[in-house]
């Protein structure tokens, strides 16, 4: 793919495909350090047990939710995504399904095809003056509520993790989960799958619907109940539904919704324009190419502290940091019981938690034979029953800043 070519041509990289091949994949994985993977590969314990070095696993796409990102961090591996290459693609197939279900498109090509000319039976609706309501504000969710005011809708959103002032800067109005549903026509999901989003759209909460609305997901399949919603197309809650992701994937034949009426759908086409998977590949190549060269990576999952624009404030004080740690490990001749940091001056407070991670991975790699990164560095310690602090205080006379690195045994 195009997208690739950056790690097709890097002399330092080895590019290796498998799509759609079991057999291969198993062949590759065990001698890999880097596995790109769309939503199809589930990456289990199982597999990473055989990914003996392995060190980075990269999403084509935003979920990760096919992926053991807690098997991976116990062994050190980064789990990446690219959250921002499928976001217009999103956004707009979200926008497909609300059209098809405003208008009745689907069926009524459906009719066409079949040799009917019924115009009566497919009298549909203006968006123009209609409420959307979006649970959730992330990337797709902004772009969906910035085309629905260009269409003069009213826009509802709900976001415990958003402000009044944030929303209105957009636009948006903020109202409670409850309060928006029963006021919105159209309700679009643009939330991760959590353990309280699981289901969020069931039985109780489509009673609270507005009679006749109509709901569109583009996000996660989880986060409705299938038979539930199957049962409020049918009573008549729901005057329609749009979904282009279910659970579990593919839909089975006997699924509920395949049977529902006033429904459209889409087998998981979100991110399935020539657009988004260059955009994709692009990205994943970037961070790939970037690992390869500084062992650290953008937009890691099992990473936090770790942010992209932070990498390139902190400069060359993260490698400092760590090989200040490993000078410290190669003075040790006893047990260590705590590692402390601690930053003097003009440190701000966001780059003080990877230079203390930094210095940690550091100091153990002089007395664990394990794989050390820095996503697991603070859980071998935890597990060892070493402790890593930070702390700080004011700049000596003459220095601007300075760290200190102390083991305690």
């Amino acid at each position: 793919p195009k997208g690739l070519e950056p790690l097709a041509r890097d002399p330092g990289v080895e590019l290796l495909m498998a799509v759609g091949d079991a057999a291969k994949t198993a062949e590759l994985v065990p001698g890999a350090h880097v596995w790109l993977v769309r939503s199809e590969t589930k990456v289990t314990d199982e597999w990473l047990g055989k990914a003996k070095v392995l060190r980075l696993v990269g999403r084509a796409g935003v979920g990760v939710d096919n992926i053991d990102v807690d098997g991976a961090s116990r062994r050190g591996i980064a789990v990446i995504n690219a959250p921002a290459a499928n976001t217009i693609s999103a956004c707009e197939h979200t926008w497909a399904l609300m059209l098809s279900l405003a208008r009745k498109v689907p069926a009524a090509d459906a009719s066409m095809k079949a040799g009917a000319w019924d115009r009566s039976k497919f009298m549909g609706l203006e968006l123009d003056g209609k409420t959307l309501g979006l649970v959730g504000l992330g990337r797709i969710g902004r772009e969906v509520g910035k085309r629905a005011v260009a269409f003069g809708m009213k826009v509802l959103a709900y976001d415990p993790y958003i402000s009044e002032k944030q929303a209105e800067a957009m636009g948006l109005e903020l109202r409670p989960f409850k309060d928006l549903l029963a006021a919105s026509d159209f309700v679009s999901l643009h939330v991760p799958l959590t353990e309280k989003t699981r289901h969020m759209v069931d039985a109780k909460s489509l009673a609270w619907f507005k009679k006749g609305a109509r709901l569109v997901n583009c996000a996660r399949g989880e986060l409705v109940n299938d038979a539930d919603l199957a049962a409020a197309l049918a009573s008549g809650q729901l005057a329609g539904a749009g979904l282009d992701v279910f659970d579990p994937e593919p839909l089975p034949a006997d699924s509920p919704l395949r049977k529902a009426p006033n429904i459209v759908l889409t087998p998981h086409l979100g991110a399935s324009t020539a657009e988004a998977q260059l955009k994709v590949a692009e990205e994943l190549s970037r961070s790939v190419l970037e690992f390869h060269a500084r062992g650290v990576v953008r937009n890691a999952i099992n990473l936090p502290g770790f942010d992209p624009d932070l990498l390139e404030a902190m400069g060359p004080w993260l490698h400092l940091a760590e090989t200040l740690g490993r000078f410290l490990g190669q003075t040790l001749d006893g047990g260590l019981k705590e590692v402390r940091c601690r930053f003097l001056g003009d440190f701000p407070a966001p780059q003080r938690h990877p230079l203390a991670v930094a210095a940690l991975k550091g100091t153990l790699s002089t007395i664990l034979e394990a794989t050390l990164s820095y996503i697991n560095a603070p859980i071998l310690a935890l597990e060892r029953g070493i402790v890593h602090s930070e702390a700080s205080a004011p700049a000596p006379e003459g220095y601007a800043r300075l760290l200190e690195v102390t083991a305690v045994t």
